[in-house]
């Protein structure tokens, strides 16, 4: 069996219905104003800088073993250093993410709570601020699996591999597998796991604008936001007028493709797209349509200028 540790950041999360949860986890009768909730990036399935990683069925593992567990500083196991304490944790998705070893990205996030006390109030303003905000886990596994030939990396009569040494075109990393106790987490300065730590965001239902509010005292950042919101306003009016331009043009060009299709082709484009295919189309168009004369100068109108010109002819 194998202790490790892993550090990741936090982030201020209140959430409304959360008390009921925190109360259960303790026995106790806490109220809204006596606890400060927020959330914690425990450990994700990326490989870290130790070049070491939790594979999902790990942190499916670790996420009931961290329910309970205390939050300290640098690892130091003393009671007057508890501060926090995990009374939930989920599994998040990482859409688009796909780690080293091949899996859908995920992390897991620890809820966590602290009193708001007098001791407390500096730590609750240094995270509020960005400053507290790595940390790093500290649990215990039943192996290390190297990801080339798959046995235990300390078991040199199975695995004569290197960690970070690529055989073919695969760098070997090694798995922590199959967790068997979670020991506490901790607020450090370097985590191995670059993306771990507090989580910041806003309460559910929490628009930019209210979030701003809370902080703006002054209404700076809320005028700045209102020309923002101008100059958004704006641009979506000229791209609606280029997506228009582009599928008129496309139906001239080629009206085999019919309206909606071009005006399908056109919503996933961004301007410098739409701009590139209205210059297309209408290079086209150029050969297509060339445009006649009209007006003839001595010797009369002939015969062909006379059809011609009909195309004139209101």
């Amino acid at each position: 069996m194998e202790t490790v540790r892993k550090q990741t950041r936090t982030q201020a999360d209140p959430v409304e219905g959360e008390l009921a949860a925190i109360n259960a986890l303790g026995n106790t009768s806490l109220t809204a104003e006596e606890v400060y909730p927020f959330g914690v990036r425990l450990c994700d399935n990326q490989t870290d800088r130790d070049l070491e990683y939790f594979a999902r069925a790990d942190l499916e593992q670790l996420a009931a073993l961290f329910v309970g567990k205390t939050g300290i500083f640098d690892h130091s196991w003393s009671a007057k250093d508890q501060r926090a304490r995990i009374y939930r944790t989920e599994l998040v998705e990482e859409p688009g993410v796909v780690t080293e070893a091949g899996e859908p990205g995920c992390y897991l996030k620890g809820y966590a709570y602290m009193l708001r006390t007098a001791e407390n109030a500096g730590l609750i303003a240094e995270i509020e601020g960005g400053i507290k905000k790595e940390v790093s886990v500290s649990c215990a596994v039943r192996r290390q699996v190297c990801s080339i030939c798959g046995h235990d990396i300390h078991d040199r009569g199975q695995c004569s591999h290197g960690k970070g040494q690529v055989y073919g075109e695969k760098r070997c990393i090694v798995r922590l597998a199959e967790p068997t106790d979670a020991f506490e987490w901790s607020f450090v300065a370097v985590p191995a796991q670059p993306r771990a730590g507090v989580v910041k965001g806003f309460q559910p239902g929490t628009t930019l604008r209210q979030a701003l509010a809370a902080w703006d005292r002054d209404g700076v950042w809320q005028a700045e936001l209102d020309q923002l919101e101008k100059e958004a306003a704006a641009g979506r009016r000229h791209l609606e007028d280029l997506r228009r331009e582009t599928v008129r043009l496309g139906l001239l060009a080629e009206p085999a493709l019919g309206e909606a299709i071009l005006q399908g082709i056109a919503s996933k484009l961004n301007q410098e797209e739409l701009e590139a295919l209205q210059a297309c189309y209408a290079r086209r168009l150029e050969g297509q349509l060339p445009l006649p004369v009209q007006l003839h100068y001595g010797g009369g109108t002939t015969q062909e200028g006379a059809e011609q010109d009909r195309s004139f002819v209101i």
